[in-house]
């Protein structure tokens, strides 16, 4: 079985014990704790995880509790990257010194958006610059849930947050959503991805493949959050599935800076006819019905734009282009 090749079935799935376990106190519907089980799901062997302040790292350790089945420390908002640094580096002289021998010890560094985008980005680029061996994972629910539902680096725009409400003055965010994976990429890194909850088997073969890259990994893992986006709890797994479908959030990898996209969306791209229009993603959201006024047309008319924008130039990327229509 090779979880990296995606050569796994959905019972060796649910045959492998859960490191990230239930009893946590996540809200109902909530994403995030959908994608770290299944992250934890794609781990090869010992593994020791270091978690930034965020939801998953308060909702699942309250003490004297924890749903963690591995080595679990919690880290500071602002230094997940710096953390596992730490780790990988106290491995490799443990290793060194002949007290790690033949065993693999995997490190996973686990936080939120406002974790990643903002003020966890400095040590996240230099743990990635100074080239330390771990897998770095961003559940991006798009806001500081954990704080309050403050607007992050992640947020979209035209969102409706607690520091960015939607009122007669302001329509939402007024800034764009922070290329983050991108931006990895730029750091030269081997090996980028972005994934979605709802392609479960597509999010652990890019974990898998993550943790096996000898230097460090990043994966962007798109999550719902029904408390912040003020969606029905139940349909937090189709919001995943339409953010895809509206190439809001396209699936891709980068492997040693080469783009290439992911089969979800190489569909979309094969047949453009299957690109949903993006209002039938937001007006699942109250943090987006403000848009849906005549007000706000404009606005509404300009994230169309702007979708289509961002899938033109990773189309360019990955070396691909819709096809021409015919007549």
């Amino acid at each position: 079985m090779s979880f990296a090749e995606g050569k796994f079935t959905t019972k060796d799935i649910a045959e492998k014990p859960d490191l990230f376990m239930s009893g946590h106190r996540a809200c109902a519907g909530c994403a995030p704790a959908t994608v770290l089980r299944l992250i934890m799901k794609a781990t090869r062997g010992p593994t020791i995880v270091t978690n930034a302040t965020g939801c998953m790292e308060v909702s699942s350790t309250i003490y004297p509790f924890t749903s963690w089945a591995v080595p679990w420390l919690h880290t500071a908002f602002e230094t997940a990257g710096a953390n596992a640094s730490g780790i990988a580096a106290a491995l490799k002289i443990l290793r060194k010194k002949g007290k790690i021998k033949d065993e693999q010890v995997d490190v996973i560094a686990i936080a939120g958006d406002g974790g990643t985008y903002d003020i966890g980005i400095q040590a996240l680029s230099g743990a990635v610059e100074r080239g330390h061996d771990f897998l770095y994972v961003l559940y991006d629910n798009e806001a500081y849930m954990n704080t309050g539902i403050q607007r992050s680096g992640g947020t979209p725009y035209g969102a409706s947050t607690t520091t960015s409400q939607a009122g007669s003055a302001v329509p939402g965010k007024l800034e764009n959503k922070k290329p983050i994976a991108d931006i990895m990429v730029a750091h030269d890194m081997p090996y980028v991805a972005t994934a979605s909850v709802y392609y479960w088997k597509d999010l652990i073969q890019k974990t898998r493949k993550g943790i096996e890259v000898d230097g460090p990994a990043f994966l962007h893992v798109f999550a719902p959050c029904p408390r912040g986006w003020r969606s029905d709890q139940a349909k937090s797994i189709e919001l995943s599935k339409l953010a895809v479908e509206t190439c809001i959030f396209p699936l891709w990898e980068a492997v040693d800076g080469g783009y290439q996209l992911s089969t979800p969306s190489k569909v979309i791209a094969l047949a453009p006819q299957k690109k949903k229009p993006v209002k039938e993603y937001l007006q699942t959201q109250g943090r987006f019905k403000h848009l849906f006024t005549t007000k706000n047309e404009k606005m509404l008319n300009e994230i169309q734009q702007l979708t289509d924008r961002k899938w033109q130039r990773l189309l360019k990327k990955c070396a691909m282009t819709e096809p021409t229509k015919t007549a």
